[in-house]
């Protein structure tokens, strides 16, 4: 017979297994008490993360908070943005002051591995580029073969001496005390370009009085995926998460725009059907309704929809697609199948 010393120390231990699931954090049930999606918003680069522009947020990271919202209550306006400082957002996310951050942040081992972030997914693959004057008719890295080049930071500046030295250019790579510093010698002409990750190149010539006088080089040192995060700990959040993010690009493969969403809930299409919960019930394993990814489309679009209104051609930005076009248009943007 089991004794009563065993019984006792198997209820121990059953419960240590327990507890801390039951402890974990209901981020879903939290953000349906409050009514809104509360998003963390740092000083972020222009178009990318969340920017105050005249009272209005906006950027990558601004849009993909409307879409959580959107897919949890209907209604993309659902959004409170709280500023919060980058040496903060661990404690933010933590606490449960913020229940994502907008700004996105780069996804590296290091960041992964320190048990504070979950990164969602690679809303924009960017890396270290260049930028130089048209004037200098310096059109790729290698006609910088014998000039200085300046970065904002040390780091900045060993990537782009190690890319030079990989590609036998003999060009060299000069680190500023900051980008300001960067920005003023490389318009004085003190270098004949500048380098930095592309989505911070584009917002510097934005910014220039001159933005067509300059041009970003298609030369690119490294890889610098930028995801939105959340606090771990929480699957059920991770995966609205993740597939409100999964759905901004499924719905641009599907050809399910904001405009037309609403005809294609019609469609004879089984994987649009799915997709816009006319078909089966997608949404119920994750805790969402049926048409939750009608309603981010419907709220603000697909992932075109976004890019193109925050960071594309026509915005001051003006990036291509490059890597961020989906993967049957020459891109890596990837979405798995709802099915």
């Amino acid at each position: 017979m089991m004794s009563l010393r065993f019984c006792a120390a198997a209820i121990v231990m059953l419960l240590a297994g327990i507890l801390p699931s039951a402890a974990r954090a209901d981020t879903l049930a939290n953000v349906k008490a409050k009514g809104a999606v509360t998003c963390g918003a740092g000083p972020a680069t222009r178009g990318f993360g969340a920017s105050n522009v005249d009272g209005q947020w906006v950027g990558l990271g601004a849009d993909y908070c409307r879409a959580l919202a959107a897919a949890i209550f209907n209604d993309a306006g659902k959004v409170s943005f709280v500023p919060v400082q980058p040496a903060d957002r661990v404690s933010a996310l933590a606490s449960h002051r913020i229940d994502v951050l907008a700004d996105l942040v780069s996804w590296t081992l290091g960041a992964d591995s320190g048990g504070g972030l979950r990164f969602v997914g690679t809303m924009f693959y960017d890396g270290q580029g260049f930028m130089a004057t048209k004037a200098a008719s310096i059109r790729s890295a290698r006609d910088l073969d014998g000039k200085r080049v300046c970065t904002e930071s040390l780091t900045a500046a060993g990537k782009a001496a190690g890319y030079f030295e990989a590609n036998n250019i003999s060009a060299t790579a000069t680190a500023m005390p900051n980008r300001d510093a960067a920005i003023a010698s490389y318009l004085a002409g003190g270098c004949a370009a500048i380098s930095a990750p592309s989505s911070v190149l584009a917002g510097i010539r934005a910014g220039l009085p001159q933005p067509g006088d300059h041009l970003l080089l298609p030369d690119v040192t490294d890889k610098e995926p930028l995801s939105m995060v959340i606090a771990p700990n929480d699957d059920r959040w991770f995966a609205i998460a993740r597939w409100t993010f999964y759905a901004l690009l499924d719905a641009e493969e599907l050809g399910v725009t904001q405009t037309n969403v609403d005809e294609m809930l019609g469609s004879d299409n089984i994987s649009i059907r799915r997709f816009l919960g006319v078909e089966a019930d997608f949404g119920s394993e994750i805790g969402l309704n049926k048409d939750w990814a009608y309603q981010i489309v419907k709220g603000v679009g697909n992932y075109a929809d976004i890019y193109d209104r925050d960071v594309g051609e026509t915005t001051p930005l003006k990036l291509p697609r490059g890597l961020n076009a989906l993967w049957n248009k020459g891109g890596i943007q990837y979405s798995p199948p709802i099915r």
